[in-house]
Parts: structure tokens; C-alpha cells; sequence
């Protein structure tokens, strides 16, 4: 059933309609399990009960629930409103009203606020937000703090040691501006509806649609009112289709639609596999004596080893109050299974160069996210029938710079511009039902967001010689810093992270000191200023294709490694409830949305799907 055209008050009308349910269940019904891959005779306790892992056709509970979805349709859908998503639907509507044109854009949102699932550093380079918006400064845009002292040091355990940021090395920030990208980006939807962009926060997109010849024709908006049994609830709700002559996927870091989308397209066929680091980050209020707004430093070493990847941030935000943000990058090629990235980061704020900012002062909010580091050499085909991908969904990360906010808002523009070209052009005919724009990916290779990623692309990967992390700097110091990145080779990843670690018998089991509560916390309490909150009675959003692989691979092999990378406490081994053994357990609701489970399990068995719409962090200003 279509809607009327171009009524946004329709639509509203549909997803409140979805939205906003009686809690109520149907009986419980008890589930017939499906046989699992175990070597063992023992039954292998039910974990997920997730449609995508058991389809709703096959199961007796569903017989006779009407399965129609209403739909509507717009010029362009836009998945996800971060700042690659909202740039493209300014822009779109900017270029629409300097040629009085009328379009339609409608961009949808997991998070239930516009920015509330936003996280990074951040320090923003200006110059994507001068070209979308060159009055940023008269409209108001959310940045305070112009960077006005910039620091980089290696750490050893007790001691910093200094290193020289020279004129054009990536790490410099002159120009930039220390910015909560939570507020950018509500800023951003605030100029977005301005323009008249359709916005619609708390509706997730789970599914993309095809047309009949193959071309996305559109997406899906996620189902209601399911059990976490699975069984449908007396109040369950079809979600709504939004149809589309493009379709543009803007996720952000290892978006679930965007994994589909590679595998149905074949789009990682010519690149790199991509590569991972988890950002833990921590706002805190400190002593106004040892606030210094616009500081920015950054640290390399320990507590890493020099075979694990990464490093830290201290900002120091000029935000009226003597707010800093801090926070831990740990790429996530590591190979220890022992090694847990909170509780790194945790110890790392003990350091002799850390503590004193932090003494005397109280934590306020924490949150983790995923971050892309494959850089060029992983950058997959952007464009296919009736879609294409921008910002960190494809991975436009500058990864010595520690910036993609920039080019994630120009690869927007960039994608706007060639849509609106193509579906204004009268005399323009798609071969597809759903429009492909090969040119996009030739405007972007044109552009100066695909010569600053050529141009550092051998950095990350020269961090995996034998010197580690300290043989990337010696790279960038000789290769980047002198040649420009002009050398004409291009070194190669290690692979896909997950295939990384080694089997816990190899590896020495790391000691981490216990939390004083003063600077250090555990990770229950630091979940909590999140704001993190799920629909409890739905199944979980963190399915196993396989129940069995948790105990009998990962634990048995790798000691249990997603009890210590998840960075939310989602994942525990707890013992089964008759008999010896363990049995895994996923707290859902605890769920950050980092999508680092999905990256880092070993067995590649977990597949992080949205939960309902609304669910997930709710950050302010991360």
C-alpha cells in the first residue's frame, strides 16, 4: 500500500503509529531448537531467537500475522544522520533551491535524538564545513574551542617523552578546533530541517529493498513489538518501506546494511580487507587550574606493547566550564586474546603525565565506538544500482591524522552534487530501477579527500614490522614528512582483524589493577554514564549464527576474548544452570552500538543487527 506523495505528516503519522505500542505479550510459546554444529552430545542452550537467524516462515507462532508494510517514497533516503548523511541532505537542498527545484530527502536514524549516537575525539579540520556552509560562524555552529597548544608524546611506563610536532606532519593541528561532535552534528540536523530535509530520529533502517532487476530500491524500517523470544507480541508492528530512486547508506563505521550491501555487490572484490581500532572516550570536569582550553595532546606507548596499536587524547574543551575529554585508541588487529581495551585505558589515565589533569576532578559520560583505520587501501566500490556509500560507512578515515569528520562531509557533498546533476537531467535515463551513479566515485577520486588518503597510506600499515608502532613514526618522519607520501609503493595490511588473534595458550594473561573509583572505574559504572538504554522485552540484537561457537571455539580456544573486547559488559560466561560448564550470556541492553564484537570475533559468528529503534547510548556531546 503506497502513501500519498510528499506528505511528511503521513509519514509521522505511520511511525508514531509503529512506535508507539502497549507493551503487552502473547503467552509465551516454547521454541523447537535448532540443531547446532557442536561436537558435543550435550544441548547447547538457546542464545539468539533473532527472525534474521530464524525465519519467522518456518516458525508456528507466526502463522496467520500479517506481514504488509505500508510505503512512501521520496527522491533520495538517506541511512543514518551523522555528518556524511546530513551534509548530503544540505547540500541536496541547497542545490535544489539555487535551481528552484523540488526534492524530496528523507534521511533515517537509529538513535533516537539527532547526534545521540554520535562519538569521536574530536578535533575537527574546518575546511569540508567552510565549503557546505561558509556562514558557520553567523548560523552558529558548536565550535568553541580553536586549537591553541598542540603536544605528542611517547609514554614508558613511568615517563613522557616528548616528540616534535614539525610543520606539515599529519598530527599538527594548527587551524582545527576541538569540537563535542554530538552538538555539530544536532547543529547540522537543525540546518538540515531549515532546508527541509525530512528527519526521523528513533526509526532504524534493518533492511535494504531490491528491485525486481537487482537495484536497491529503497529501505525498511525496523519491525515492533517482537518478544524476546522471538514470538510476536499482541502488538507487533510491521516497520515501513521508504522507496527511493537512490538510496545513500551513511552508517558510519561497519554499517550492518553496508556488510549486506558488499557481500550482494561484490564491492570489497579489488581492495583490502578493512581495519578496526575501538576509541574509549571519557568527558571529565577538572580543576579549572589545570583546564587549558584548546590544548590538545596526544600519546603513543604505554600501556601498549609496541605490536598492539594505538594511542590517546587529552582535549581541553572551551565549553564554558573546565570540561576535558580523554580518551584510548587500540587498533583492533591486537593479538593478545588477554588484552581488554577498557581496562587499558583505565590504567593508561594512571600514568604519571595523565593523573594530575584527572586528580580532583569527576568523570560525566563514557562511550566507545568503532573507527575505521584500512584507509585507501580498503576503500570498497562506492557506487551500485539504486545506491552508493559515504563517510565512515566505506571508510574515509585519515588515520595519522585521527580525523574523518572532514572528508566523511565533503564525500556528502560530493555525493549530492552528482545525484542532484543526474536525477534533475530530464534527458537522463537510469538502465536500472534504481538509479547508479558511477560518476560519484570518479568525482571522489577527483577530489582532495582521495589525495590525502593516497598520500598517508602507507603509515598504519608500516606499523607492522618488527619495531611496531615505533616503526610507523620512523615511516611518517623519512617517507611522509619528506617525500609526501609520493613513494611508489603501497604496503598491505595484516588482514581481517579477526584472524589475529592467537590461541590464549600462547599468550601471557594480563594482570590489570583493581579501579580506585577516583580515576580508574569499573565497567558497569562507566556503562552507565552512557545513557544506555534497550527495550528489554525484544530479541537480542547481538545474534549468533551459531549458539554452540561461543564455549566450544572462542572459549575453549581464545579464552572467551568478547568477555574482555566488548567495551559494555554485553558479553559474560556464566555457569550453566545444571551439570559443569559455562554457557555464554549477552546482556543486550548494555549495548554501546561500537560494532566492535562484529569486527573482532575470532569465529566471525556474531552479526550485529539494530535493535528496535530508539535503543542503544544516549550521548550528549561525545
Amino acid at each position: 500500500e503506497v502513501l500519498p506523495t510528499t506528505k511528511k505528516a503521513s509519514v509521522c503519522q505511520c511511525l508514531r503509529l509503529v512506535k508507539g505500542l502497549r507493551k503487552k505479550c502473547l503467552p509465551p510459546i516454547l521454541h523447537v531448537s535448532r540443531l547446532n554444529s557442536s561436537t558435543s552430545s550435550s544441548p547447547v542452550p538457546r542464545i539468539t531467537t533473532h527472525y534474521t537467524v530464524y525465519p519467522r516462515d518456518k516458525d508456528p507462532r507466526w502463522e496467520g500475522i500479517s506481514m504488509e508494510r505500508f510505503a512512501d517514497e521520496a527522491d533520495v533516503i538517506i541511512v543514518g544522520a551523522g555528518p556524511a548523511g546530513l551534509s548530503a541532505a544540505i547540500h541536496l537542498k541547497q542545490l535544489a533551491s539555487e535551481q528552484g527545484k523540488e526534492l524530496r530527502v528523507c534521511v533515517v536514524e537509529k538513535a533516537s535524538q539527532i547526534g545521540a549516537h554520535t562519538l569521536s575525539g574530536a578535533c575537527l579540520e574546518p575546511k569540508s564545513l567552510q565549503e557546505l556552509f561558509p556562514d558557520w560562524k553567523e548560523r552558529g555552529a558548536p565550535l568553541h574551542t580553536p586549537v591553541t597548544e598542540d603536544k605528542f608524546g611517547i609514554l614508558t611506563e613511568k615517563y613522557r617523552i616528548p616528540v616534535p610536532l614539525l610543520p606539515g606532519l599529519p598530527m599538527r593541528n594548527h587551524g582545527n578546533y576541538i569540537v563535542r561532535l554530538g552538538h555539530l552534528v544536532r547543529w547540522l540536523g537543525e540546518q538540515a530541517e531549515q532546508l527541509g530535509v525530512e528527519l526521523y530520529p528513533g526509526y532504524a533502517a534493518s533492511e535494504v529493498l531490491f528491485h525486481e532487476d537487482g537495484s536497491v530500491k529503497g529501505i525498511a524500517t525496523n519491525d515492533v513489538g517482537i518478544a524476546k523470544d522471538g514470538s510476536p507480541k499482541e502488538v507487533f508492528e510491521r516497520g515501513m518501506e521508504l522507496h527511493a530512486k537512490i538510496t545513500i547508506f551513511s552508517e558510519g563505521c561497519h554499517g550492518h546494511l553496508a556488510k549486506q550491501l558488499y557481500k550482494k555487490f561484490n564491492l570489497r572484490e579489488k581492495c583490502e580487507p578493512q581495519t578496526y581500532a575501538i576509541g574509549l572516550k571519557e568527558l571529565w570536569i577538572v580543576d579549572e587550574k589545570k583546564w587549558k582550553p584548546g590544548k590538545i595532546e596526544h600519546t603513543v606507548g604505554w600501556p601498549l606493547d609496541r605490536h598492539s596499536y594505538g594511542g590517546s587524547f587529552v582535549y581541553h574543551l572551551n565549553e564554558g566550564e573546565p570540561l576535558v575529554a580523554i580518551g584510548f585508541v587500540v587498533g583492533l588487529d591486537y593479538q593478545n586474546p588477554y588484552l581488554s581495551p577498557f581496562r587499558e585505558f583505565q590504567r593508561w589515565k594512571h600514568h604519571p603525565a595523565i593523573a594530575p589533569t584527572l586528580e580532583g576532578g569527576h568523570r560525566i559520560a563514557y562511550g566507545a565506538r568503532a573507527l575505521n583505520e584500512g584507509g585507501f587501501q580498503s576503500i570498497p566500490r562506492l557506487t551500485f544500482p539504486g545506491g552508493l556509500l559515504i563517510g565512515c560507512s566505506p571508510g574515509f578515515m585519515n588515520v595519522p591524522k585521527i580525523k574523518g569528520t572532514h572528508t566523511a562531509i565533503k564525500s556528502g557533498m560530493l555525493a549530492a552534487e552528482t545525484i542532484f546533476q543526474k536525477i534533475t537531467d530530464e534527458n537522463f535515463h537510469s538502465e536500472t530501477a534504481g538509479v547508479h551513479l558511477p560518476e560519484y566515485e570518479e568525482n571522489l577520486q577527483n577530489s582532495w579527500i582521495w589525495k590525502e588518503l593516497y598520500a598517508v597510506r602507507n603509515i598504519r600499515p608500516s606499523c607492522h614490522t618488527a619495531l611496531g608502532v615505533y616503526g610507523g613514526m620512523i615511516y611518517t618522519g623519512i617517507f611522509y614528512w619528506i617525500f609526501r607520501g609520493k613513494e611508489p609503493w603501497t604496503l598491505k595490511h595484516k588482514g581481517l582483524d579477526a584472524h589475529q588473534l592467537k590461541p590464549a595458550k600462547d599468550c601471557t594473561p594480563i594482570e590489570y589493577p583493581k579501579p580506585d573509583g577516583k580515576i580508574s572505574f569499573d565497567l558497569l559504572s562507566s556503562v552507565a554514564l552512557s545513557g544506555t538504554n534497550h527495550e528489554h522485552d525484544q530479541p537480542a540484537h547481538l545474534t549468533l549464527m551459531d549458539d554452540s561457537v561461543p564455549v566450544n571455539k572462542n572459549l575453549s580456544i581464545y579464552d572467551g576474548p568478547e568477555q574482555r573486547f566488548c567495551p559494555a559488559g554485553v558479553y559474560e560466561f556464566v555457569p550453566v544452570e545444571t551439570g559443569d560448564g559455562q554457557k555464554l550470556q549477552i546482556n543486550a541492553q548494555n549495548c554501546v552500538h561500537c560494532k566492535t564484537c562484529d569486527i573482532k570475533d575470532p569465529s566471525q559468528n556474531i552479526n550485529w543487527v539494530v535493535p528496535e529503534g530508539g535503543g542503544g547510548p544516549a550521548y550528549n556531546g561525545m
